[in-house]
């Protein structure tokens, strides 16, 4: 198990250039499957997630060609349906949680899929009701065995209907959208998540040739078409990930300048942090994090205290509310986190709480912080990193800490951040990688 050694106290001074979106890479990847003609993608970020999913698409049968740092060509013109059941594909597919978003284009074109229950971060239960119930109101039948643990969906065809889904999922809709594309009629998602993941899946797979309209809301109408052709489609900036750099410029006092952040995609994200107390200035496509000694958390209208809380796109990011979290520790005045999506996530702030921060979880999903501001800085441990989220979270703590701290289990900040220790020891950082 691998673990980063981090020195604390130690300021950044240059550019980061965000990686592409882990999110929407593992749903582009995905739906390669849906045509036998090329498809290449740009910008794929080099995560252990993604280049597991490829090294899965690969054992499908999939051809890959990598052309270039985060380019690949994928033709999935002779896909191997029996691999699906063999025990190299249970423990892939068992491990990586985005391999459920197969399980639409497999049957979509083949009529048939297969998926053992999901793995991935251990942050509570996520239920994959929005993705079954959804792909069965096309036509899919489902059976699970228990004894394997597998879920097996098949169906003669599938055919377009209305539905309203239970809640917004982002890999649920992704899941159903590409179920739809190939089915016979007309299909009408409403409640539909409509993130600039979905929006970019959508726009690939029009210029593949579905027919999706309704792009950006949360009503989408797809006529399904008989066939998808080939294309290029370049991913994102990782909103994710701009959001983890701007948290970590504020808590270890540096000046930092984010390059090419696909701003319009960045919703509230950047005014969140700004609430903070956060500097940030926009020039061009670029965010800049100038230099602060301090920040201080607003309050409402008013006066009662700030609340951060997750809600569906155009709403603040479930995946940046752990960043938020440990950037408040060092702020001055005292705000509310309040995970609604995930009963596991907040669950790393004992950790913190070793560091010296100051908080209060209230229960599963809410946690109040009591910032103190950088008069009293957090202290060096040791922990271990239970989830991608919590990972990038604990880094930056460690980072901002007087000290050096140890971080075991790096694997899962390799999950979803690109070679972040080259780059940020390359402005300054202290971040040594140890077997």
């Amino acid at each position: 198990m691998a673990s980063f050694v981090i020195e604390g106290g130690h300021r950044m001074y240059g550019e980061l250039i965000p990686q592409g979106a882990k999110n929407e890479a593992l749903q582009i990847l995905c739906a390669t499957l849906l045509t036998s003609e090329t498809v290449e993608v740009n910008n794929l970020p080099d995560i252990l997630d993604v280049n597991n999913l490829i090294q899965l698409l690969r054992d499908l049968g999939v051809e890959v060609t990598k052309l270039g740092k985060g380019s690949y060509r994928f033709t999935a013109k002779n896909v191997d349906l029996q691999y699906l059941y063999s025990p190299q594909f249970m423990k892939q597919s068992a491990s990586l949680r985005g391999s459920v978003m197969i399980v639409g284009p497999l049957l979509a074109r083949f009529g048939k899929a297969i998926v053992p229950k999901p793995g991935g971060d251990k942050i509570g239960r996520r239920r994959l009701d929005t993705h079954f119930l959804g792909i069965q109101k096309l036509g899919a039948e489902f059976s699970y065995n228990s004894e394997k643990q597998i879920y097996e969906i098949t169906a003669k065809e599938l055919v377009g209907t209305y539905m309203l889904l239970d809640e917004a999922s982002v890999t649920g809709t992704a899941n159903i959208l590409m179920a739809a594309v190939l089915a016979k009629g007309k299909t009408t998602i409403y409640n539909a998540a409509c993130e600039p993941y979905l929006q970019q899946l959508s726009k690939m797979l029009n210029a593949m040739g579905a027919r999706i309209s309704g792009i950006g809301s949360n009503l989408l109408e797809i006529e399904g078409v008989e066939r998808l052709g080939g294309c290029r489609h370049t991913i994102l900036p990782d909103m994710i990930e701009v959001g983890s750099f701007i948290g970590m410029a504020a808590m270890t006092g540096s000046d930092i300048r984010i390059k090419n952040v696909s701003s319009r995609n960045l919703g509230i994200i950047p005014d969140s942090f700004r609430r903070l107390g956060i500097h940030i200035d926009q020039e061009g496509d670029d965010l800049h994090v100038p230099q602060q000694e301090s920040y201080e958390i607003e309050t409402f209208l008013d006066g009662s205290i700030m609340t951060f809380a997750d809600a569906p796109w155009p709403g603040l990011t479930p995946d940046l509310l752990s960043v938020f979290l440990v950037v408040a520790t060092q702020a001055k005045g005292s705000v509310l986190i309040h995970q609604k999506m995930f009963e596991s996530r907040l669950f790393f702030v004992d950790k913190l709480i070793d560091m010296g921060a100051q908080i209060i979880l209230c229960d599963p999903h809410r946690a109040a912080v009591i910032g103190h501001g950088k008069s009293s800085p957090l202290r060096a441990s040791s922990m271990v990193s239970p989830d991608i989220r919590a990972g990038i979270a604990l880094l930056i703590a460690a980072m901002s800490a007087e000290g050096t701290s140890v971080i075991h289990n790096i694997d899962q900040i390799d999950r979803g951040y690109e070679h972040i220790d080259r780059r940020l020891n390359a402005i300054g950082a202290s971040i040594t990688r140890q077997a």
